[in-house]
């Protein structure tokens, strides 16, 4: 594509069903055409001249439904708070931040009752797989209902992936912020775990699916991590000062593998 309008080669791919053209193509012509009308009436040409069958069926189709539309109720309007949490969320993804928030609290809890072992602290513990199980309650298949249609329109790629996550991490990491400065925690101790946690999630995901990719890195992170620390009373060392410099370089890998790859997320396959 060009900088302002899709190229002829791309609008005549794009009619022959996606012909000769990358995945990344495909979704980027789509994303382009709803807001450009200069090629959706190109697009429309080149229907006419090299498909005339399709709109032929286009017209048969308009003409039955038109009258139809004229008396259908329309959909009441939204309110203005909800239309913006709609773009960045879906209504499945509530109770799994409640659940989320929820077990930080408790963490924060169990550190300032000295409930925990040692000098474990349980909100070291959570911060860097709380992101994850967010990111994969957002982006499942089982938990969102209209998970076929949000997956097939042209911005369910990165685009809506990084739009889910940034959702996420505005809920997250306020919490774990508040937990963090309650217990004492300096904020790189969880914030480059979360984040770089969030980011390998994404990187795994262009491969393996994003909810795989979350669940596969949480039981890892428990059985290597979790359970050794709760184990011996003491902190990990990948949780302490010293194991920051590679969670940075964690965190710097996972975004360059999820820039590289970023024309996997428009694959369905990647939605799993």
């Amino acid at each position: 594509m060009s900088v302002e309008h899709a190229s002829k080669r791309i609008i005549e791919g794009y009619v022959r069903g996606g012909a000769g053209l990358m995945a990344d193509e495909v979704w980027a012509v789509e994303a382009h055409l709803e807001m450009c009308r200069v090629c959706r009436d190109r697009l429309s040409d080149a229907v006419e001249a090299t498909a005339p069958g399709v709109a032929s069926l286009v017209d048969t189709v308009w003409s039955r439904l038109e009258p139809r539309l004229a008396v259908t109720a329309t959909m009441p309007r939204r309110r203005r708070w909800s239309a913006p949490l709609s773009r960045w969320m879906t209504p499945a993804m509530v109770p799994w931040l409640a659940m989320v928030v929820g077990v930080t609290l408790a963490a924060l809890l169990l550190d300032l009752s000295g409930t925990g072992s040692g000098e474990v602290s349980w909100v070291l513990l959570f911060a860097p797989v709380l992101p994850v199980l967010g990111v994969a309650a957002s982006w499942s298949r089982a938990l969102d209902p209209a998970y076929e249609l949000t997956a097939s329109v042209p911005r369910a790629g990165l685009y809506l992936v990084l739009r889910r996550t940034a959702s996420v991490l505005a809920v997250v990491v306020p919490v774990l912020a508040v937990g963090g400065w309650a217990t004492g925690v300096m904020v790189a101790q969880w914030l480059l775990p979360c984040l770089a946690f969030t980011s390998t999630t994404l990187a795994l995901g262009g491969v393996v699916g994003v909810r795989r990719a979350a669940v596969a890195l949480a039981t890892v992170w428990a059985a290597l991590v979790v359970a050794p620390t709760l184990a011996t009373s003491r902190t990990a060392f990948t949780l302490q000062t010293g194991g920051l410099p590679a969670w940075g370089l964690l965190l710097a890998v996972g975004i360059g593998v999820v820039i590289a790859r970023r024309g996997a997320y428009t694959v369905l396959g990647a939605h799993r």
